[in-house]
């Protein structure tokens, strides 16, 4: 059975293509310091299994109690992980957004919840999902703060996904400081660098009322969630350095950005929507199949949008102007 969530941007069966639009990695990586730091891992030993070390940095990081930090081997094993958590809580509906990751529906089907999009009785919901920015359409999810409220006086878990939140070109979050200590926090910096094939990610559990629910997610976890060259990613992430590199590649993408959407506005009919970050929707109002085959042959690759709920729009990243150009020709 052809599972949509099972659809991904990147490389698929037919290999990689010179000029990948369908991914959200950062166009200007990968990281250098990030890529030293990989080089460098000695592979020859098991990292620490609890990642005392590591969890200790990213607590530092981000200015919490290291006991928050949860160690996954990538988003995906996080959503599923948590998923199960709450399943053994006694956890039967989770709520999403009207377009989202499918790997959150996925790890829902895969214990049998009940799925609902943004519903108006949020008294039967045991686990919600959001994204800031979002995914596919990389905006600002404005009902979140309410969504939190409502989940609160249910006492029912909020993940939100920030795997973007690093790569925010314009716009405020959706929540304040302190609006994000009552939420679960699941950050993924692999995008941000550019390095979307190491994976690697963490959880950052809510300030309070969140024990029994941290202590399952810890005792699903598998021995060694992060191998070495994952356990190297995460350290580098919460470098200063790494992260002055990441602000400046912020103001390449926003001027790359402006010039992608200004060209593809003069050289194509295609509606575009408006976003925050290194990657846009357009919806090209001509079939999708063919337009993405034609691309394709001509090593470019777009994202169809279907398995976000979102059919005859597509996903394009920002990159630099060498891919536009190959784009734009392909077009």
């Amino acid at each position: 059975m052809n599972d949509l969530s099972d659809e991904h941007g990147g490389p698929d069966a037919a290999g990689a293509v010179p000029h990948d639009f369908s991914s959200n990695g950062n166009g200007c990586g990968p990281c250098p310091i990030a890529l030293k730091a990989l080089q460098s891992v000695d592979a020859s030993r098991y990292p620490d299994p609890r990642s005392i070390r590591l969890r200790v940095r990213l607590a530092a990081f981000h200015g919490v109690d290291s006991a928050r930090i949860v160690i996954a081997a990538s988003a995906s094993e996080f959503i599923h992980r948590i998923t199960a958590a709450v399943a053994q809580g006694g956890g039967r509906c989770v709520a999403l957004p009207e377009h989202s990751y499918g790997d959150y529906a996925r790890a829902a089907r895969g214990w049998s919840f009940d799925i609902v999009r943004e519903p108006s009785d949020w008294s039967v919901v045991d686990l919600a999902w959001s994204c800031d920015p979002s995914s596919p359409l990389g905006q600002t999810p404005t009902g979140l703060p309410a969504l939190l409220d409502a989940m609160e006086a249910r006492r029912a878990p909020v993940v939100v996904d920030f795997a973007y939140a690093p790569l925010r070109l314009t716009g405020d979050p959706a929540l304040t400081e302190a609006q994000r200590d009552r939420v679960w926090q699941l950050w993924t910096p692999n995008k941000a660098l550019g390095c979307t094939g190491i994976r690697a990610a963490y959880g950052i559990a809510p300030k309070v009322g969140a024990q029994r629910l941290r202590e399952r997610v810890d005792a699903l976890a598998p021995s060694w969630p992060l191998g070495a060259h994952g356990a190297a990613l995460l350290d580098c992430w919460t470098h200063a350095d790494t992260q002055a590199w990441l602000a400046e590649s912020r103001h390449t993408l926003k001027v790359w950005k402006t010039v992608q959407r200004e060209l593809l506005q003069d050289a194509t009919d295609w509606r575009l929507l408006p976003s925050d970050t290194n990657f846009f929707c357009v919806e090209p109002l001509v079939p999708l199949t063919p337009l993405l085959t034609r691309l394709r042959a001509a090593g470019v690759k777009l994202r169809d949008c279907t398995s976000f709920g979102l059919p005859g729009y597509l996903r394009m990243a920002v990159l630099p102007p060498a891919s536009l150009q190959a784009l734009l020709s392909a077009i």
